[in-house]
């Protein structure tokens, strides 16, 4: 249950792979809503790995999208700056290939969108990857879920025993105020400035990464859609039998 249809390398490293689940058939004619590539969170820690997202990867294919749930350098395996920020680039401009090499691109008519998406961590990578410009062509939208999005914030409150630092090799290291200036997706364009519609949805009671991180970033420009939710922590915007999951599968769908 929850396993994928394949799993496929995107590098040469032992890190470097994605799982891939076919969208479920939805009707005669229809095929995949689009590509979701969803990116796992964890802040940024080789600890946690992206078999957590595994059941709602599964989810959304039920739901039909085509999902790629990729695995990448992390702090305490080699990652952290810049391994981390180099596999999300390459996630980002190799995976579309590798799914419509491995499922053919649905519906045939017309290219399915590219959704980037992200959950905690993995959304402030989300966010990050759509605001570089080489990697824009490859997304039509990005949904951080419950997004670390900003850094400098994150690294004042040391989140999560300073998890900020330890991505960016420590507050005291020589140029740590230029990575952060880098990594940090409030200090970066916006992507619905070039055309990619931006999504954020945060739980109100998140006390893993607070919601105003998403609060903050979505006033940068009134054409971010951003959906805060009463009552709502951080670790149900990652679960299907949430009451939630619709809200998840309406942003993705229609984060214009």
């Amino acid at each position: 249950m929850n396993r994928p249809d394949h799993v496929d390398a995107y590098g040469s490293l032992p890190e470097q792979i994605v799982e891939l689940y076919r969208a479920a058939q939805r009707d005669e004619d229809d095929g995949s809503r689009g590509l979701v590539v969803l990116l796992h969170g964890g802040f940024w820690r080789s600890r946690w790995d992206r078999t957590h997202l595994r059941p709602l990867a599964a989810a959304l294919a039920a739901a039909g999208w085509t999902v790629a749930l990729p695995e990448f350098r992390r702090v305490g395996d080699g990652g952290g700056w810049p391994a981390t920020f180099d596999d999300v680039r390459a996630i980002v401009s190799r995976v579309p290939g590798l799914v419509r090499e491995r499922f053919g691109q649905t519906p045939a008519s017309s290219p399915a969108p590219v959704v980037l998406a992200g959950h905690s961590a993995g959304g402030h990578l989300a966010v990050w990857a759509a605001a570089q410009e080489p990697l824009r062509a490859s997304v039509d939208r990005v949904v951080a879920l419950a997004g670390v999005l900003d850094l400098t914030e994150g690294h004042r409150l040391a989140l999560s025993s300073d998890a900020v630092g330890e991505l960016l090799g420590g507050a005291a290291s020589p140029g740590f105020a230029e990575r952060l200036a880098a990594a940090d997706p409030m200090l970066l364009e916006v992507p619905v400035t070039v055309g990619i519609a931006t999504v954020l949805v945060h739980g109100e009671l998140d006390d893993e990464v607070p919601v105003s991180f998403s609060r903050g970033y979505a006033e940068r420009d009134p054409r971010i859609r951003f959906e805060p939710l009463p009552g709502v922590g951080h670790y149900e915007l990652i679960d299907p039998s949430s009451d939630v999951f619709a809200q998840v599968l309406a942003a993705l769908a229609d984060a214009h």
